[in-house]
Parts: structure tokens; sequence; C-alpha cells
């Protein structure tokens, strides 16, 4: 999954003028050789790419299993990710944090805040979904209109030109709610669980989602209806889709069986661009950097591997043996 977060600019100063954009986020757990008691010590977590260096630096805590990664867009401080044990907050960029969850909320997949309304956060488990509305403070249940059975849920995506109004990828297709979570109905039913939603950073009705072996869909008008894309393919799982910030018409997709596929026509058509990866790659996670259009591919438990040229040719990166889970994007903050 890729999520691009929308955070209040002040006015950048001549000397900030050359600063990247974009500050670029990866959750990526680098366990290739690593299993329970065993006595290899790993770095996992969260990675920010460093424009200057292209080096990845680790912050805040050590964790195999963080999922997801969002931040307030009021307060870059404020910083939330999942993991197996539930949401973890920090309230000072990193340095210190706090699990928010109580111990009927575990192994949690996604979180989202909502732009318009950055108090409430939407997560996605395996029994559901929970909303906070103060932060990460308290969590309730909202979950009418989602299935009894099937409503595991892999994603959350918040519309960022509404408060209240979120898409849920679940077991059972994709479920909207335009009020915050108190009611959801069905808009892409699937009986296979929707691995990720996105929605394209230059046009806001035009969102796109993959599945474990339904395929990938796109909306053109806000998520109301969905139509198949065509030529990918779907026998085995696509675990995530992402836009390119830098080109409209360009998208890509990380399948298991399939590698990396690329569109660069608005998702008319599509194209394997695997030459240069492992054999067999077992794509994982794509992402792109918004400050450069360089295509990103997690090849499972190999390494991270970049493109200049959207996937034509790829060169080895960093984080041997890792499994990237998120790739976020917000704009630059200046220190």
């Amino acid at each position: 999954m890729i999520r691009f977060i929308a955070l209040t600019l002040g006015i950048a100063s001549l000397a900030q003028a050359a600063a990247p954009a974009y500050d670029f986020f990866i959750c990526a757990n680098i366990n290739r050789d690593y299993v329970i008691g065993s006595t290899i010590t790993t770095t996992n977590g969260l990675f920010q790419r460093d424009e200057a260096t292209g080096e990845w630096r680790h912050f805040g805590y050590n964790d195999t299993s963080i999922t997801a990664l969002a931040f307030d867009p009021r307060d870059r401080n404020v910083i939330y990710t999942t993991t197996l044990n539930g949401l973890w907050r920090s309230l000072d960029g990193g340095e210190t944090w706090k699990i928010t969850t109580s111990w009927d909320v575990t192994e949690a997949r996604d979180v989202a805040v909502d732009p318009n309304a950055p108090d409430t956060l939407y997560m996605g488990v395996p029994s559901g979904l929970v909303v906070s509305t103060d932060r990460a403070e308290t969590w309730t249940r909202r979950e009418k209109g989602l299935p009894d059975r099937g409503k595991y849920t892999q994603t959350v995506e918040v519309d960022r030109t509404k408060a209240g109004r979120v898409f849920a990828g679940t077991e059972k297709g994709i479920f909207l709610t335009e009020n915050a979570g108190k009611s959801w109905r069905q808009v892409q039913p699937a009986d296979e669980t929707v691995n990720d939603i996105q929605q394209s950073p230059h046009d806001p009705k035009w969102w796109a989602a993959v599945s474990d072996k339904n395929g990938a869909w796109q909306s053109r008008d806000g998520g109301k209806t969905w139509k198949p894309f065509a030529v990918l393919p779907n026998d085995q799982p696509i675990y995530n889709i992402t836009f390119d910030s830098t080109n409209a018409s360009r998208l890509a997709i990380a399948s298991w069986a399939h590698g990396v596929w690329t569109s660069e026509d608005a998702g008319a058509t599509w194209q394997p661009r695997n030459a240069g990866l492992p054999e067999n790659p077992r794509g994982w996670r794509v992402g792109v950097d918004p400050n450069t259009g360089r295509l990103y591919a997690s090849i499972f438990k190999e390494t991270l591997y970049y493109s200049d040229d959207f996937g034509r040719t790829w060169h080895a990166d960093a984080l041997a043996g890792s499994a990237v889970n998120n790739f976020v994007s917000v704009p630059h903050l200046s220190r």
C-alpha cells in the first residue's frame, strides 16, 4: 500500500526552495534469516529516505510487524503505526511511543487519518474496523453495514476531498462510508480480500483497488462505481497499486506471482516490468518517490529495487532481506 497525506505548508524561505517537496517513508521488515528465538539482530520498522544521499534512515522503534504509517496533518510529531499489538502513537516525532488500543484490538492492518477532520482515525483489523475521534486516545467499533462474516479489513483510505468519506477493503469487497463510519455500504463486491485502495493524487475522482484473486478495479466517479482494469492477471494476489504523483498517466502494481506491472496510459494497457529483478519475483509492494518519479519495488525477502525508467530496468537499492509493507509521502518538513 502507498499513501499521500495532505499537510498544511508554511511559506518556504529561499534557502528551503531547493529542498525536496516531499518526505518519503517506508515501513520495512528485514527478516530473511530471522525466526522467533533467533539471536540474529535486525533493524525493522520506519525508514525515511535522505534525498541528498539516497540512504534510508531508520527512526522510531524496532518492530518486525509494522504494517502502516500515518501522520497528523497539523503536527508531524504525531505519528501512528499499526502492528500485531494494535496501534502505537508518538507525540514527539518518534522518540517515545505508547500503545493506545486495548487487548481486543490486535493485528492491525492499516490506519488512515482524515485530513479534513484530523482528530479522526480509521483502522482496519481482522475483526472489522475501529474509529477514534480523539487522536487515538479511545477507539470504538463502527461496522454497521459491514458483513457479519467477511469483515476482515485489510486497507482503509480516506477521501481527501470530504471529511468522513472513507473506503474500506474487506474480504467481501469495497465498502464506503460518507458519515465517518456510522454506516457503510458495499460499492464493489468481491469474494477475495481487497488488499489496497488508492486515490489518484491528480484527480480525486479517480480511485484504484486490487485484490487477492479478483484482479484490480478503477473508479472514475469518486468510488461510486467500479470497473476492472483490462489485461492485469487475476489468478494470484495483487498486493498493492500506486499512482505516480509526477505523471498522471502512470500506475504500477505488485503481484505475488507475476512481479511488477506498469501502465503509462492511465490503465488502458499494462506491461510486465521484471527485467533485472530476481527470477520469478514475488512482488510485495511498489511505490513512487514523489520528488523524482523513481519507481520502487519490494521483492519479498530479497531487497528493495528501484527504477528510473518506470520499470524497464531495475537496480538493487538497500535493505537486503526486507519486505516493505507501506510507502508514505508527506510534504517536506524543514527542521
